[in-house]
């Protein structure tokens, strides 16, 4: 064989094994030809060598990085233990401020007071705002306003636009959860599905309710006379201390049948009630036709329960006996419907319609049938 057959036989070899040339190579040049290559690798890049250098370690030429590109190029290495990265200066999260819900609106109390909510540890939480009087009146007059637009929709516009609320208290399922967690609920993803579960149930009723509680009366005459449920007005409405399931089996079955509401939030764990503010905000359901005000029940309940533009009062958040039946004897100067429910409720349990026709005032049509 002559010498020019050699090397293009070897290369066919190789070839045919597989083998790359390069690597064929270092393995027949030995340790000297594995240095070579990998003094050349690393010279060939100034950024390896300039990582090498800083973590203190020489990487095998060929083996991927330990971190990841970004983590190389940030490291300093100033200190041990801590891994080498950067110590950049940490950054300030942003606290939610809770205000009021008022009329579609997010206002500051006015008399610019707030109280320290407390997680079930006693760890602080956040402020919430304290509602005064004159918030509970401008509470009232967004309510009063709400009312003609949101009793004239139709049922069946009112359960939708209710499934809408459903959807976004769903879609935030997580900060719910984390909210309710911090005020000591127990299985707090089970009580957010159960709320959403109860918007969706009384969404069903909208355009139901009528059929039930309605009739086509007999009477002794030329007559066609016909009852037909009609929403009470403006009803306020003491939240229970169940800062979510509770507040939404009050809330619901009010607006459904075509009431507005003002809601005194529950004064320990106020922060899911405006957290739901913030999906009804970003629902469809119009501003003034649910009011959230958070604060002290002791304080508020008496003015609501005594003001004249209120039709109704639902007072199940209430626990002191005394209170509740001062906030009655207020009740009582213009009329108005009270509900006031014996003993601890049951959140978790079938609702029934009792809540729906709490608020419904029975209007009877008188109509001659000839003329």
């Amino acid at each position: 064989m002559s010498k020019a057959e050699k090397p293009s036989r070897a290369r066919a070899g190789r070839r045919a094994a597989g083998r790359p040339e390069g690597e064929a190579a270092e393995h027949a040049g030995g340790p000297k030809s594995a240095v070579k290559a990998s003094e050349s690798g690393t010279a060939g890049s100034a950024e390896a060598a300039g990582s090498a250098t800083e973590t203190g370690s020489v990487e095998t030429a060929g083996a991927p990085a330990q971190a990841g590109s970004g983590e190389v190029a940030g490291r300093t290495g100033d200190g041990p233990g801590d891994g080498g990265r950067v110590r950049g200066p940490a950054r300030l999260a942003v606290r939610k401020t809770y205000k009021l819900y008022i009329g579609g609106a997010f206002p500051r109390s006015e008399s610019g007071r707030s109280y320290a909510v407390t997680s079930s540890r006693g760890d602080f939480l956040a402020n919430a705002s304290k509602a005064s009087r004159k918030d509970a009146r401008d509470a009232v007059s967004a309510a009063r306003k709400a009312f003609g637009g949101w009793s004239g929709a139709t049922a069946y516009n009112r359960g939708q636009i209710l499934y809408r609320v459903a959807e976004m208290l769903e879609g935030r399922r997580a900060q719910f959860a984390a909210e309710l967690a911090e005020a000591g609920t127990a299985d707090p993803g089970r009580i957010v599905d159960a709320a959403v579960d109860r918007l969706v149930w009384y969404a069903g009723w909208s355009d139901k309710i009528a059929a039930v509680v309605g009739s086509a009366n007999p009477v002794a005459g030329p007559y066609f006379n016909i009852s037909s449920p009609e929403p009470t007005g403006v009803v306020a409405v003491v939240a229970p201390d169940e800062p979510l399931l509770g507040l939404v089996s009050v809330v619901a079955p009010v607006i459904v049948t075509g009431n507005t509401c003002v809601v005194i939030a529950s004064e320990r764990a106020p922060l899911p009630s405006i957290t739901l503010a913030e999906v009804l905000a970003t629902s469809d359901l119009p501003g003034g036709v649910v009011n959230i005000l958070t604060g002290s029940v002791r304080e508020i309940a008496p003015w609501l329960a005594g003001h004249m533009d209120v039709n109704a009062i639902d007072l199940t958040g209430v626990a002191d006996g005394g209170l509740a039946v001062a906030c009655e004897e207020a009740a009582a100067e213009n009329l108005k419907r009270v509900l006031r429910p014996a003993g601890a409720t049951d959140w978790s349990a079938d609702p029934g319609t009792g809540r729906l026709t709490a608020f419904l005032e029975t209007k009877t049509v008188w109509h001659p049938t000839a003329v």
